[in-house]
């Protein structure tokens, strides 16, 4: 297929029916990625996959339903078991390092550990559970300052920073702290709506000036050769569950009338590119192809809400700032497997800033 680029379609060069449709009003382009989408779900390979059991559980183990006590109570229940599996007696070994993966828990679960919730925890362990938590916060502001770089315009930050705080649990909303930095970021959103190009100051307990002033907010990221390596032993028991239970071999098409459909909706999208781009040979075609449709279906999720918080909110710019986020959040392998280039985010930064410059005329005018 030959991409066209009129100068008028910054997208054009993505290539799929939502890059075609965005030289269209808005409407034809939520259209095109809804037609897009539920055409992959019904003949792409593994794209209609739901949630396995150890995915929901994830989900429920963090609701808000669950009172307190239940929460601290089995997440002792869980730190003994991974303590156990890696033959730790605490969260930190002789030289310092973590012993256990912190990514388990969900943030609730989290919050009672560093805050000694139930007065079970350990020095270390409420040591550790609260530089988690300070690394999942850089990790939540970390695509909106990377698009913050591109475009000068830093309300997507404080954007994301009260969706980060309102995602809190009760007991984390019900302290002095979150309050507190919750007015701050508000006030921060008030400033950057007056002037989103200037950095606001002088906020009192502002978790987005912390964060900014911190020297390095980058958390390392797992070497994506070994990232293939853990998502090969995931498929491999998922393989290995299936032929167990009866149901045949793991297969990657719904299509297949025998066989136990591989569940791709627990894998994050960075290991999904491993499984696409399959450096390291671990990987059948027909796996990496399935990975990639789920990969392509997850990105036009991500370009569709971005298109919607824009019409929601009445501001076009918000669409290509959308995309801008979700370009800045991939790793390198993530882009290159999805084929986000360089190129298509700087067509975003020109369309966010031509968008802007035409409604700031508007309002001038």
């Amino acid at each position: 297929m030959t991409s066209v680029n009129n100068g008028l379609n910054p997208y054009a060069n993505y290539g799929s029916a939502y890059a075609r449709a965005a030289a269209t009003a808005p409407p034809s382009l939520a259209n095109a990625l809804n037609a897009n989408e539920s055409a992959s779900s019904s003949s792409d390979a593994a794209t209609n996959l739901t949630l396995s059991d150890a995915a929901r559980a994830k989900l429920a183990s963090s609701g808000p339903d669950k009172d307190i006590v239940t929460v601290v109570t089995d997440l002792r229940a869980k730190l003994a078991g991974l303590y156990l599996a890696a033959k730790a007696t605490g969260p930190l070994d002789a030289s310092g390092k973590l012993t256990i993966d912190l990514s388990t828990l969900d943030r609730r679960s989290l919050y009672a550990m560093a805050t000694n919730n139930g007065g079970t925890f350990t020095a270390d362990e409420q040591s550790v559970a609260k530089t988690e938590l300070g690394n999942r916060f850089n990790a939540a502001l970390a695509p909106a300052t990377g698009t913050a770089k591109l475009t000068g315009d830093f309300s997507g930050i404080y954007k994301a920073a009260l969706d980060y705080l309102d995602a809190a649990g009760s007991e984390e909303k019900a302290s002095a702290t979150w309050s507190a930095q919750r007015d701050a970021v508000v006030k921060g959103i008030q400033a950057t709506q007056q002037n989103p190009t200037k950095m606001p100051s002088g906020i009192a307990n502002d978790p987005v000036a912390a964060y900014l002033a911190q020297p390095d907010t980058t958390v390392p990221v797992k070497d994506i050769a070994a990232v293939a390596k853990s998502v090969r032993a995931l498929l491999d028991a998922q393989a290995k569950a299936a032929q167990e239970a009866g149901k045949g071999e793991l297969v990657y098409d719904s299509r297949r009338k025998t066989g136990q459909l591989a569940d791709f909706s627990a894998i994050d999208n960075r290991s999904l590119s491993a499984i696409s781009l399959n450096q390291n040979g671990l990987f059948s075609k027909e796996e990496s192809f399935a990975a990639k449709q789920v990969l392509d279906s997850r990105n036009r999720t991500s370009i569709l809400e971005a298109l919607q918080a824009s019409q929601k909110s009445g501001d076009p710019s918000q669409f290509s700032l959308g995309i801008l986020n979700s370009y800045s959040a991939m790793s390198d392998e993530e882009r290159t497997a999805s084929n986000w280039t360089p190129s298509f985010r700087d067509n975003a930064v020109a369309s966010y800033k031509s968008t802007n410059h035409i409604l700031s005329l508007l309002k001038s005018g």
